[in-house]
Parts: C-alpha cells; structure tokens; sequence
C-alpha cells in the first residue's frame, strides 16, 4: 500500500495541474494571483475559493472555450470536486490527440443534461413537503371551522324547530336551516377524508424519499444519500475535534469486464465490491455507490493513514479472490479496485476534500492500479 502521495512524473499537461494532480505545495494556481496566506479555516476556504477561480478561467481561456453559462458550469462541476466523473472526462480529452474543443464540449454538456438532476429532485420535494403541510393545515383548520359551525346551526335548528307555531316564515327558516346543517357535515366529512389523503401523501412521499436515497442495484446508499451523511458527520466530527477522512474507491479496468462478459456480469462484479466494502462499514464507516463503477467511503474517527489501512486490507481480500462469472462458468480473471484517501478537515470545505480524494485515486490508476493513494494536502 502507498500511503502518501507522490508528484506523477508523466507530462500530461497543464490540466493536471487545474485538477491539483501536479501543482507543488504552496505553488499558486496558473493563471491566477497568489491566494492569500494563513491556515485557518477561513484562510483554507478563501484559498480553495481562489484556486477554483484560477482552475475555470484558465481551463476557458487556454482552451479557446466560450465564456458561457453551459461551460462555466460544467467547468464548475469539474473543478470544485462536485462531479469527480466529469473531471476525468476532461482529463483524459486532454491527453487524447484532439484536445478540448468547444464542440467536444458542447456534445460533453448535452450527455451531462441527460443525467438526473438530484438539485432539481431536492428542491421539488421540499416543495411538496411544504404544499402537503399548508393543506393538511388548511383541511384541519376549515374542518374546525366547519365543525363550530354546524354545532352552533345545529342548535339554532332546535331553537327554531320549537317555535314553529309562530308562523310559515320560522317554518320554512327551520327547513332552510336543515339543508345548510346536511350541507356542512358532508363538507366536513370531505374535509375529514382529504386530510386523510393528505396523510397517505406524506407517507408515499417518505417512502419516494427513501427509495430515492439506496442505490438500486447495490442496495448501498447512493450519492444523494452519501452527501447528506458527510453534511451530518462533518459537523459533528469538527465540533468534538475528531479524525474525518473521505476515500473514492474506483474497480480497475471495469470497462474490460463489461466488454468481455457483458453488462449483467459487470453488475455482478459490482455487486461483489459493494459487497466487501460494506463488510467494513458500521456506524462510523460508511459506504455508498458513487456512480457507475465508483464508490465513496467515509471514515470517523480515522486518520487518512488508519482508513488506508482499513481499505488495503478489503481491496488485498478482494483481489485475493478469482470470481466466476455463473452464467458462462467463464472466470472474470483478477478483480481489483483503487483508492484513494483524503483528510477532510486538510481542506477548506468537503467538497475540496473529495475533489484531493478523486485526485489521490487518479494516481493510483497511474500509479498501476490495485492500490491506495492518500492525499497529501497542500
């Protein structure tokens, strides 16, 4: 196991550096000014926040790119660390003979558009927790209001029911108030079931909630998921001054697996990394599918030298094994997945922390696959 990261010594060019995968420890972003000096937190995320400035304009500019909206968010979502696929998707265009073109990156943005977009699903389903909310108060408020009523016209009814030998006119007032009391029972009672609907809405939509946050095939929580957790633990670790480290864990040469023995193998053979890394989770160890072929790990109360270890030893008992694939009795060969490991409080926010994770995995692919990076931060 590798435990510290090393400088990669192959020449891909400039973008590894706006990726941080080669900029020295110290070394201001190119393109842009020194960031300001200090290592408190809020010098740490002023740093991060010029570094990820520098990393876009230089990307647009030495590229030939428009400065438009669809690229300054894809660009965005590379650098910050909030799309690690996306990054490489970029990495490895600019070591291809074609480079990055404008038109390379507008089909990249048409396939980005076609993936869900958990933003949009978050703010939809805030907005029908809140609508459900206002109707239940509503239904309940008007059901009281309904109630009171007819309660009241209800001894108004008596009242004048008792009086009708006083002529045609009480009569027919006790008639019409009758037909206003039948009136607004039934309301009530429409009300009454509306608000039971309202309920089993609640219910549908925490279940939707639910099956929206596992990821299907594995059953492990999906990114959605992943991201709330590292919300949760980030701030609880920083406020009892405990270890946090991140890890992004990647099964190599997965593609080959897919093309050889076909799709429903290679989910098989993802089955089986979700399988030996949930071996190791517990309360304060957990796991979630990424995406694709990626997971994402998070380890409280670890140090990034103790999580390495913790992961080595789950990717040296899965490369141990000689998987099957039971379909065709063909052997899928040696399965192995790399690592790569960052201290969450060395950065200034999460989102940093998994972009030096992503990186630290990065070299590990280069580094000859089947192993463990940590990060080591600037």
């Amino acid at each position: 196991m590798t435990t510290k990261a090393t400088q990669s010594n192959e020449p891909v060019g400039r973008l590894m550096g706006w990726l941080g995968l080669r900029q020295s420890r110290g070394a201001p972003p190119e393109g842009g000014r020194a960031p300001p000096d200090g290592a408190g937190p809020y010098d740490l995320a002023r740093q991060a926040r010029y570094e990820l400035a520098a990393s876009i304009t230089s990307f647009l500019v030495d590229n030939d790119l428009d400065v438009s909206p669809a690229n300054l968010l894809l660009a965005h979502s590379a650098f910050s660390g909030r799309n690690p696929r996306l990054a490489r998707q970029i990495v490895a265009q600019a070591q291809a003979p074609g480079g990055i073109s404008q038109k390379w990156l507008s089909e990249l943005d048409e396939q980005e558009a076609g993936q869900p977009d958990r933003v949009e699903l978050d703010r939809l389903m805030t907005r029908l927790e809140t609508n459900i909310e206002a109707f239940q108060a509503n239904t309940k408020e008007a059901r009281t209001a309904t109630t009171d009523y007819g309660t009241e016209l209800e001894q108004h009814v008596v009242d004048l029911e008792q009086l009708q030998k006083t002529g045609r006119i009480v009569s027919s007032l006790a008639d019409l108030a009758k037909v206003m009391l039948e009136r607004t029972r039934k309301a009530e009672d429409d009300m009454r079931k509306s608000e039971d609907e309202a309920k089993a809405l609640r219910k549908s939509l925490d279940r939707a909630k639910r099956d929206a946050e596992v990821d299907y095939l594995t059953g492990l929580p999906n990114r959605r998921a992943f991201e709330a957790l590292l919300d949760r633990h980030y701030k609880e670790a920083r406020a009892t001054v405990e270890p946090l480290s991140i890890a992004f864990c990647d099964i190599d040469e997965f593609k080959k697996v897919n093309d050889i023995h076909g799709h429903e193998a290679g989910d098989r053979v993802i089955k089986a990394i979700a399988d030996t890394l949930a071996r190791i989770s517990n309360d304060h160890c957990h796991v979630a599918r990424h995406g694709g072929e990626e997971f994402v790990m998070l380890f409280r109360g670890l140090t990034p030298t103790q999580a390495a270890e913790k992961l080595d030893d789950a990717r040296e008992a899965l490369a141990d094994r000689r998987l099957i694939n039971r379909k065709t009795d063909e052997p899928f060969g040696q399965i192995t997945f790399s690592g790569g490991v960052a201290d969450v409080f060395g950065y200034g926010d999460t989102r940093a922390a998994l972009k030096a994770a992503d990186a630290a995995l990065y070299k590990a692919k280069a580094g000859g696959r089947n192993r463990i990076e940590i990060a080591d931060p600037a």
